[in-house]
C-alpha cells in the first residue's frame, strides 16, 4: 500500500504531466558492485529540452511523499527530474532500522547507471547532472562525489547533501562540488560528524558545508514534529525548521543554476 501510493504520488511531477517509467543497470563502479535492474521515474519541464538533469536520491525511508515535494520543485526550477529507487529492485521498502540491508555506498551502482542512461537522452543537456539527496540519500550524494568512483567522468557536476550520514573514515575525497546542508540539533546523522569530514578534505574547496543552529532531522520536510525509530531499537526526531528550510532551499537553488550552468 505504501509503495504503491509512493508511485501514485511521484506521478503527480511536473506540473500534473504523467511520469515516464525508465530502467536501467546497476553498474559496478569502484568498490560498488552492480545491483540489479533499477526501475526509475523521468520528470520533465514543459517542452522539447534539452535539460539540465538532477538525480534525486530518496531517503532511507524509500519513495515517498519527501520525494514529491522535491521533484516538483526542481522541475519547477527547470530541471529534468530522475527519481531512481534503489530499494524496491533490491527486495525491501525501507532500510531506516536496517541500515545494512542497502547502504550508500551500495546504491552508487545505481548512481553510475543512472548517469549513463541520461547520457542517452536526447532531452539531456551532456555533462551536466546534478544529484541531490536526503538523509541516506544525503549520505549518497557524498559517496558518489568521492574520486575514486569517477562519477565526474560520467557527467556528475554537483551534488546537495541535506544531512547526510558523514564518515570521516570514508568521505575526504570529494572532487566535486558540493553543498552540505546539516542540522546541529541532529541526533540521526550527526552534524559533528560532516565536521570531520570537511576538517579532512583532500580539495577543501570542493564542499561549502551549511550548519542549521536549530534544526534536526529532516528539517526541510513540513510535516509535524514526530519521533521515528531507527537502527539498534533507537529513536529519533525529525522537526521541520521555518529558519533554516527556506534558507537550505534558497542555496540548492542558487548552487545548481551555478554548477549546471
Amino acid at each position: 500500500m505504501i509503495r504503491a501510493l509512493a508511485i501514485a504520488l511521484l506521478v503527480l511531477f511536473a506540473g500534473g504531466a504523467a511520469a515516464q517509467t525508465v530502467s536501467f543497470p546497476s553498474i559496478a563502479v569502484g568498490s560498488s558492485a552492480a545491483g540489479p535492474e533499477i526501475k526509475g521515474w523521468i520528470y520533465k519541464p514543459a517542452g522539447p529540452g534539452p535539460f539540465r538533469a538532477i538525480i534525486l536520491a530518496h531517503s532511507c525511508s524509500g519513495t515517498s511523499p519527501h520525494t514529491d515535494v522535491w521533484g516538483r520543485l526542481l522541475v519547477s526550477w527547470g530541471y529534468l527530474v530522475l527519481a531512481p529507487d534503489s530499494f524496491g529492485p533490491r527486495g525491501t521498502k525501507a532500510v531506516c532500522t536496517t541500515p545494512g540491508a542497502v547502504t550508500p555506498n551500495m546504491r552508487i551502482a545505481d548512481i553510475a547507471g543512472a548517469l549513463d542512461y541520461l547520457a542517452t537522452r536526447p532531452d539531456v543537456i551532456k555533462g551536466k547532472v546534478g544529484i541531490i539527496g536526503h538523509s541516506h540519500g544525503g549520505s549518497t550524494v557524498i559517496r558518489s562525489t568521492q574520486k575514486l568512483f569517477g562519477l565526474a567522468r560520467r557527467g556528475l557536476a554537483g551534488g546537495v547533501a541535506y544531512y547526510p550520514g558523514c564518515n570521516p573514515a570514508f568521505d575526504t575525497g570529494i572532487d566535486v562540488p558540493v553543498l552540505l546542508l546539516a542540522g546541529d540539533k541532529d541526533d540521526w546523522t550527526p552534524a559533528d560528524r560532516c565536521r570531520q569530514v570537511v576538517a579532512g578534505l583532500a580539495k577543501p574547496a570542493m564542499v561549502e558545508a551549511i550548519y542549521y543552529p536549530n534544526a534536526h532531522h529532516s528539517f526541510d520536510n513540513k510535516a509535524p514534529d514526530r519521533t521515528v525509530p531507527g537502527a539498534g531499537g533507537k529513536t529519533h526526531r525529525l522537526v521541520y525548521d521555518p529558519v533554516g528550510a527556506p534558507d537550505a532551499e534558497a542555496r540548492t537553488k542558487a548552487f545548481f543554476a551555478k554548477v549546471l550552468q
